[in-house]
């Protein structure tokens, strides 16, 4: 199972990338199909590890097993924002 630290780098290279589309594209709307799916994709991606980092706090917080914590899909974490 990934450590904490394991999935703060993914998040630290997902957003990398995220915010290197902003760059280029500053308000998103001259982005290529490819590219809105891309930025779709990262944000669904951040959203899942977000979720299993608090996931695998509360677990330890609670004296729990970290490693208990499970990607949820995303029809789960994307209803979070809503």
């Amino acid at each position: 199972m990934a450590e904490d630290r394991d999935i703060i780098k993914q998040i630290d290279e997902l957003v990398d990338e995220e915010h290197k589309l902003e760059r280029a594209h500053g308000d998103g709307k001259s982005l290529s199909k490819d590219e809105k799916a891309r930025w779709r994709e990262l944000e669904v991606q951040l959203d899942q590890l977000w979720d299993l980092l608090r996931q695998r706090r509360a677990r330890r917080a609670a004296g729990l097993d970290p490693d208990g914590a499970e990607t949820r899909d995303p029809s789960t974490v994307e209803g979070y924002r809503q």
